[in-house]
């Protein structure tokens, strides 16, 4: 096989692959801040509770996205290492920032949010989970800057010529601040934030389901919905300028994306269809005229098509116009089940109704599903570009790594990474099947004023906490 097509094929796992855990990172921080906020406001139990649960998830999602993440920087350096040489010195510029401002930051402030309930003060340890929640999405910021750099590069100048020509930074704030950087940082970010939220409202519905834990699970739910909610809400918004500013960035992107061939005509928006390449069309359910109307709010006004690029500069056409699909399908089926909750939590039936919570346990998964398809459709039309009119795909590889070497590194890094996923979700089970009252001592910290058992402790609970007590 093709040398570059496993080193693209690599790259794409690794990141893929490691992007499972951040976004669930970003989007728990957000919620844990949320729920120790209630605590110290409301100073109810339960929401300690809660927020310590939540951390022990948090704490294992962090640590198989550190493991997971070392691995793409040193591929810099073996299988794109001509990529490095040549534009290395801008695209490392945000990547040390974020090691430096946010990595550090999360860092150092995890083991306070982990191990200090009992060795600081609630505020101290308030403002830790604030750092930690802030650090996890000035990660996202950088990363972000880094890879819209590489699809809008602004901010430096070519030095040097032949084999020794490189780029160099002349304004690094036009560098963070390119043309895409921050519509992009918005949509990844939103993303994140319906990551975590789903994975709370996901667990505590399995709970609900179950009739374990059903304060807790209640309570934990609500603080998810409102956040997925407000969260989704935004998307749309931030999806809007996304694709505007792809429309003005990368226009042959966004042709790929809704199978948009003629060069300069207006353009349909497509539900879900296939690409005929030969014939030029796309098979399908669309809404005519829709995307000239989205993109310059005017049905009659041209979108340029693929037929506008040169054959060699367009993106694979199928590939990205399926993946931004299916990233749209899947933010509209959250969308559908986030106002389906919303309508059986205004009934109040929706803790005790299992289809639905059956729903909500299973949903877990959309986000991951919008996030991955999203990232995919947003790199592979970028295609063939490794930096956008600068450098080829094809021209950034290393010239030395041969095809059985890196098919050879895929194969054991696809091995560790199972290895890892399946440590994951057992490690996550194994806490999950815990409950979020999985202590030895129980007999002080779920009593009231009164010296009684909380009432919003249930029975397994209770009964662990009497036996403390005798």
């Amino acid at each position: 096989m093709d040398v570059e097509i496993l080193a693209r094929v690599q790259f794409a796992f690794t990141a893929a692959f490691h992007y499972i855990y951040p976004p669930m990172s970003i989007g728990l921080g957000i919620v844990l801040v949320i729920m120790e906020a209630m605590y110290l406001r409301t100073k109810q139990l339960i929401y300690k509770q809660i927020t310590k649960f939540w951390v022990k998830i948090f704490a294992l999602t962090f640590a198989i996205g550190v493991a997971t993440g070392i691995v793409m920087e040193f591929e810099f350096g073996t299988n794109w290492a001509t990529y490095s040489r040549y534009v290395g010195d801008v695209f490392g510029s945000p990547l040390a920032a974020e090691g430096i401002f946010a990595f550090f930051l999360e860092s150092g402030f995890l083991a306070i949010l982990v191990f200090g309930w009992n060795r600081v003060g609630p505020k101290t340890h308030f403002i830790s989970t604030i750092m930690v929640a802030l650090g996890a999405t000035l990660s996202s910021v950088w990363i972000v800057v880094a890879n819209s750099w590489m699809q809008t590069p602004a901010g430096f100048h070519i030095v040097g010529e032949g084999m020794n020509a490189r780029a160099e930074i002349t304004d690094f704030w036009a560098v963070v601040f390119n043309p895409s950087s921050m519509q992009r940082l918005g949509h990844v970010i939103l993303g994140a934030w319906l990551t975590g939220a789903f994975v709370v409202i996901s667990i505590s519905a399995y709970y609900l389901r179950k009739k374990l834990y059903e304060e807790f699970a209640i309570r934990s739910m609500k603080i998810g919905l409102i956040v997925a909610f407000v969260a989704m809400t935004l998307q749309f918004v931030s999806g809007h300028a996304s694709g505007s500013g792809v429309a003005k960035n990368q226009p042959e992107k966004l042709a790929a994306m809704e199978g948009h061939f003629e060069a300069n005509a207006p353009a349909d928006l497509y539900l879900f269809g296939w690409v005929d390449t030969e014939s030029q069309k796309v098979k399908g359910i669309a809404i005519p005229n829709m995307l000239s109307f989205l993109i310059h709010g005017d049905t009659n006004t041209p979108v340029k098509g693929l037929n506008a690029f040169p054959k060699e500069d367009r993106p694979p056409v199928q590939t990205t116009f399926q993946f931004y699909h299916l990233m749209l399908f899947a933010a509209f089926l959250m969308t559908v089940i986030l106002g389906a909750a919303g309508w059986f939590w205004y009934r109040g039936k929706l803790w005790t109704n299992k289809t639905m919570l059956s729903i909500l346990t299973l949903s877990v998964v959309l986000p991951h599903i919008a996030n991955q398809s999203g990232w995919f459709a947003a790199e592979i039309g970028r295609q063939p570009w490794i930096v956008y009119k600068m450098l080829r795909t094809s021209d950034g590889l290393s010239k030395s790594v041969t095809a059985n070497q890196v098919l050879s590194s895929l194969i054991m890094f696809t091995l560790v990474y199972l290895l890892l996923f399946a440590l994951f979700l057992f490690l996550l089970n194994e806490k999950v099947k815990a409950g979020p009252f999985a202590k030895t001592n129980l007999s002080e910290e779920y009593r009231d004023t009164g010296n009684q058992v909380a009432p919003w402790v249930n029975r397994i609970t209770r009964e662990r906490v009497e036996q403390d007590t005798e």
